[in-house]
């Protein structure tokens, strides 16, 4: 994935080493310099053991003008960098996002929405994390590493033995506590998503949680989860936190080594007490590096925890894709829709059917409503349509093609759908409206809104169509938001327009005034009209009442007064005991 991601970086992530190379460059020769500041300049061991002010200024000038140029190219090296995994970063999420959007309904539930704002967000920025310091880190660790060592020889070769007895000690300390610390990064993320998911649903669920009270609840909840997430960072921190003491006492062990060494060899005239100094920068470059690398190993194993769960989702094929048959968009098609046979399952339940051998036809231009008892299958039937879900059995046919034969983009460009749930965006009222068709004139939307019944409340409104919608629409009510929802569906003008019980919030007299205006302008769309109240579908061409998954009765509000017990038994629940009548 990485490669696949840091091609188009190419040239940033070659100059990002490269620089490097030049800053690691500088930092090796400081100590050799230093050395000749101490041993000629200050000892003047070259000059009869008198000291040279010229040798200091014109050394330490010198090492100014080095760290300099070394500043430069890590600046440089940090730049480009940064713009190679910032780049990369971005083209990640957003290749996610646009994977998530992809994804079917049954998908989207298995990953749930907070693992999903976690691998997006989080996630993400680990995979960054990890790619910038790669890009840098290893280089600079290999250099300073393999460079501290010869540099270090150079000066005298008896400072080996300091580095072979210290180096393996090391490395075995940096391995123990990785190799603890790697598997903790998977539950970490995981631990993330659940905080995530608990966060998500008490600021969407916000009023029930209120209704009900349920604020202590919810806060020992979140406080679970929170606690959770923290135990575990607590042990990676905790491991990590043992890693560097240790590392830091051999080290300073090795110091005193190299300093004991140095001070036999420098009374035996071997060496000088300033390559004695420049032994110990180096060795501290050398232990220093293998420090950062288990760094680096932390940042890598973490930033591949988090690469896995993010290809899951990259690598996750849609379950529902566009259908291998070519069928024109513009197809004549006047919004016929047939149910052969149909049986559905959802996927991730228990098996049992929700639908059960479905045969129904509706006619271009019909009125067609559904009725049942909650959980009868009313919504899942027309889910099929512009498959949300595909059928487990039999088919499902608009204007004579078989749904899955479309593409994905064209089956829905053919249906508007207006849902009990309406789901606004925190943008204009013009904006949430205009959804139905970006290129409307304002007449076109002001129209789509006295067709919905929605003009009134909406110049009410301190800005009219600009005034700015809450986040899920919160500043509206549910009829307000309904209205909203069902302007944007009209709006589509496509040759299917399905109401999910979306006029639940509204009155019967606001309903019926929705519906008039509704057949009276739109006579040649099919309109579906799922609802569990008889007002709301009485005035249908046709009735379907659904139960256990099956069509009970199919026909007219008069001729399921006449033929259908079941429909006789909800007419006078809901009716006669309400004091209404058949007008």
């Amino acid at each position: 994935m990485i490669r696949k991601y840091i091609g188009k970086y190419w040239l940033f992530a070659l100059l990002a080493p490269l620089f490097m190379v030049g800053e690691v460059l500088m930092d090796l020769l400081q100590p050799r310099l230093m050395s000749v500041i101490v041993d000629d300049g200050v000892l003047g061991l070259n000059n009869g053991g008198t000291g040279e002010l010229s040798i200091v200024l014109k050394t330490g000038l010198s090492m100014i003008g080095i760290v300099f140029l070394g500043g430069t190219f890590g600046v440089l090296s940090g730049v480009f960098a940064n713009i190679c995994s910032q780049n990369f970063g971005n083209d990640i999420r957003k290749d996610c996002f646009s994977k998530i959007m992809s994804l079917s309904m049954e998908q989207t539930d298995r990953f749930s929405t907070g693992s999903l704002i976690t691998r997006v967000t989080n996630d993400v920025t680990q995979v960054q994390n990890m790619v910038g310091m790669c890009i840098r880190g290893f280089v600079r660790t290999g250099m300073m590493f393999c460079g501290g060592i010869y540099f270090m020889l150079k000066l005298d070769l008896s400072f080996g033995v300091v580095i072979a007895c210290a180096f393996p000690i090391i490395l075995f300390v940096v391995i123990f506590f990785i190799s603890r610390v790697n598997p903790l990064f998977v539950v970490l993320q995981k631990k993330l998503d659940r905080v995530n998911s608990v966060m998500q649903e008490n600021v969407t669920g916000a009023r029930v949680v209120k209704a009900y009270v349920k604020e202590e609840y919810e806060k020992e909840r979140f406080q679970n989860a929170n606690g959770e997430l923290v135990g575990t960072q607590l042990r990676v921190l905790l491991l990590l936190s043992y890693m560097s003491p240790i590392l830091n006492i051999i080290m300073n062990i090795s110091v005193v080594a190299v300093i004991y060494i140095g001070s036999i060899r420098v009374q035996g005239g071997a060496i000088t007490p300033g390559k004695v100094m420049a032994a110990i920068t180096y060795l501290s470059n050398i232990l220093n590096s293998v420090t950062m690398l288990a760094m680096i190993f932390q940042t890598v194993a973490r930033g591949n925890a988090s690469m896995r769960r993010l290809e899951e989702v990259l690598d996750c094929e849609p379950a529902i894709r566009d259908g291998k048959e070519k069928v024109p968009n513009n197809s004549q098609g006047g919004g016929k829709i047939e149910f052969r046979d149909v049986s559905f399952a959802y996927p991730q339940g228990s098996g049992e059917e929700v639908l059960k051998h479905i045969n129904l036809t509706i006619q271009p231009g019909e009125t067609f409503a559904i009725l049942g008892a909650t959980g009868c299958g009313k919504s899942s039937l027309v889910n099929l349509i512009p498959r949300f879900y595909d059928v487990t059995g039999g088919s499902v046919l608009l204007d004579d093609v078989d749904v899955r034969d479309y593409k994905l983009s064209d089956l829905r460009d053919k249906i508007a759908i207006a849902l009990q749930k309406s789901e606004l965006f925190s943008v204009t009222i013009r904006e949430n409206i205009m959804w139905g068709d970006p290129s409307a004139s304002q007449e076109k939307v002001e129209h789509a809104a006295d067709i919905a019944q929605a003009t009134e409340f909406i110049q009410r409104q301190p800005k009219e169509y600009d005034t700015l919608v809450a986040e899920k629409g919160m500043s509206l009510s549910g009829g307000q938001k309904q209205r909203i929802a069902i302007s944007r569906a009209v709006l589509k003008h496509s040759k299917v327009l399905i109401f999910d019980d979306s006029t639940s919030a509204l009155d019967l007299k606001t309903e019926a005034m929705l519906y008039e205006a509704l057949n009276r302008q739109h006579k040649d769309i099919t309109k579906i009209v799922i609802a569990q109240r008889i007002a709301s579908v009485r005035n249908a061409d046709r009735i379907a009442v659904i139960e256990n998954g099956e069509v009970a009765a199919l026909g007219s509000h008069k001729e399921l007064m006449e033929t259908s017990p079941i429909y006789r038994d909800i007419y006078d629940s809901q009716m006669k005991e309400g004091g209404e009548d058949d007008e």
